[in-house]
């Protein structure tokens, strides 16, 4: 076991997959000789060569296309889109081939795609590098979807998704790349999390994609999000002192249903959190299907705490982050009703 930040994990988790598989090959902008804007895929290119580690042009739908070529003729890529927010240029290869290959073939063709892509705001990177679009891809049938919230899982869910036979987005939250928090959003100077630093094993494992994790277990309201919002969650419960369980969706699309079901049943409440807008945000889906599922056993109205329906701005971005304050108030609210 080693200490591992969340680059180190995924780029772990790509040494040893290329390592163990000659077919897996990477390719995106910047990926090789520089190793990645945030160096997620540092050293690979000097370890595996030119031919595996692919330096990009400027052109996402050029990358997803080409690495729906690749995975079609017997390759397992991995493309990296340097930032989610230019991920919509590749939008229609993502939507009209590569999630409808298997389907539209009757099964006779797949391609194994995993593009991964850092999320989400926390780095003061205004409107153009903050974007949580995980919302619009989990609405696309034939693809998996799914965003870690610490070390441990990133490793085990990308050596997962790279194993998939399906493609799957792999989505990274930006926020908690390098380890412990440098401050609070709400209360500056004062941490949310010692978790997204983690002991993470050298060597071969999995996270089964599909399925979601019980972060701490309680008995009052179950807390149900993802990606950095978990560690703020952790945070506002520790602020409002209630016995809240939190669990961690991990995996988009497919959804764990069963796990968030049984936790609703026993505390009765509910509140959903996560970092992108609200309006036909993830959340909706969330709260539909605990809604559907969990109707009788609610005290409670679902409480929703988001980002706001607006482009992320620069200037106000702790004011548009759902940070602890806002988390807490939105458990308060739902104890408090019913």
């Amino acid at each position: 076991m080693s200490q591992m930040n969340m680059i180190q994990a995924i780029n772990s988790a790509h040494l040893l997959m290329m390592e163990k598989d000659p077919s897996v090959v990477v390719l995106g902008e910047d990926v090789g000789y520089f190793g990645g804007v945030f160096r997620c895929t540092d050293g690979l290119q000097k370890k595996f060569g030119e031919h595996r580690v692919i330096d990009a042009p400027i052109a996402e739908g050029g990358i997803i296309s080409t690495a729906i070529g690749m995975g079609v003729n017997g390759l397992r890529p991995v493309a990296e889109i340097q930032f989610a927010d230019y991920i919509y240029p590749g939008f229609d290869q993502i939507v009209s081939e590569l999630s409808r290959l298997r389907y539209r073939s009757g099964g006779e063709f797949f391609s194994p795609v995993t593009i991964r892509t850092p999320c989400g705001g926390g780095i003061r990177g205004g409107q153009t590098h903050s974007q949580s679009p995980e919302g619009i891809f989990s609405h696309i049938s034939g693809i998996k979807t799914v965003m870690p919230s610490n070390p441990y899982d990133a490793k085990g869910l990308l050596i997962s998704a790279i194993e998939s036979d399906d493609p799957v987005i792999f989505f990274e939250p930006k926020r908690i790349y390098n380890g412990p928090f440098d401050g609070d959003p709400d209360k500056p100077g004062v941490s949310w999390s010692t978790h997204p630093m983690g002991e993470v094993p050298k060597g071969y494992y999995n996270v089964p994609l599909g399925k979601a994790a019980v972060v701490e277990e309680g008995d009052e309201l179950t807390i149900i999000c993802y990606g950095t919002i978990v560690h703020v969650a952790q945070a506002a419960t520790r602020l409002t002192g209630v016995r809240a369980e939190i669990i961690d969706v991990r995996t988009l699309f497919p959804l764990d249903i069963d796990t968030l079901k049984k936790s609703v049943e026993k505390t009765g409440r509910c509140l959903v959190a996560h970092e992108a807008t609200r309006f036909c945000g993830y959340g909706a889906e969330l709260v539909s299907s605990v809604q559907q599922e969990c109707f009788w056993h609610l005290e409670a109205p679902i409480e929703r705490v988001t980002g706001w329906d607006t482009p992320y701005p620069h200037a106000f971005e702790w004011k548009y982050f759902p940070g602890q304050q806002r988390i807490a108030a939105g458990i308060r609210k739902v104890m408090e009703a019913g």
